[in-house]
């Protein structure tokens, strides 16, 4: 076979497989390796920009069960020299060195800027970005202290994870539904977030996850991209060096 001679960079975000059960959640797994599959051939680079698990916590010698397929397809990448790119969300910040040193992603837990294609592009998973949630700030900064995530690995993941995994579940429950509405420009702490950005950091393309809702939206000379979620939406961003296009997965 001949190699593509058009290379794209591809994001995705919040698959949170493991919600809201296990059997939907293989279904949307197994949709998402298709879809893998599909880009592979022409995928220069694969930014997934957060909460891919619904929770995952990496004890010293135990990972919660399960999203055996996703992990084997992003392998089959790396293993073929294309790079993976994981950043850290909101429900799977406890992901310490398993997944680098056995698929061989790359970890973020905060924004970076990238050069693509000659194109600046800023990415985060989003959130306790921009104005607001104080309250979710300060849980994260808990969340992050290694005391407590050695705190929680004293805890048997019988208990711990299926701890987590309820409260996961609840959270996602409760917030959902303000998910679907895009509730406007000046509301939109993350349009907010890349407008200051922006006076400080001209870049061509902000990129992030999060929201849960398909987003294109000017900044200034740039664009605000959220890639929304496989949950209800199925896109993905996908970004040739030219032209950055949000699609659908059917």
């Amino acid at each position: 076979m001949t190699e593509p001679k058009v290379k794209k960079v591809y994001f995705a975000s919040d698959f949170h497989l493991g919600a809201p059960n296990h059997e939907k959640s293989i279904v949307r797994e197994k949709k998402i390796c298709e879809w893998l599959d599909f880009i592979k051939p022409t995928c220069n680079e694969l930014f997934l920009v957060g909460d891919i698990f619904d929770f995952w916590f990496e004890y010293k010698y135990a990972v919660p069960k399960g999203f055996v397929r996703l992990l084997g397809k992003l392998a089959e990448f790396t293993d073929a020299g294309i790079p993976v790119h994981l950043f850290i969300g909101n429900h799977d910040m406890w992901a310490f060195d398993y997944l680098p040193k056995e698929i061989g992603i790359k970890i973020y837990y905060e924004p970076i800027t990238r050069d693509i294609f000659g194109k600046r592009v800023y990415i985060g998973h989003g959130d306790g970005l921009g104005p607001g949630d104080h309250t979710y700030k300060i849980l994260k900064k808990v969340f992050r202290n290694k005391f407590i995530q050695s705190f929680f690995g004293f805890i048997h993941p019988n208990i711990g994870i299926g701890l987590a995994d309820f409260l996961s579940k609840r959270s996602r429950a409760k917030s959902g539904h303000l998910d679907e509405v895009f509730l406007g420009e000046d509301k939109e702490w993350l349009i907010q977030y890349c407008k200051e950005q922006y006076c400080i950091n001209r870049v061509d393309y902000f990129v992030f996850g999060h929201r849960h809702l398909p987003i294109f939206h000017p900044i200034f000379d740039a664009k605000y991209v959220n890639t929304g979620d496989w949950i209800k939406y199925c896109t993905y961003g996908e970004f040739d060096g030219e032209i950055f296009n949000l699609k659908v997965w059917k």
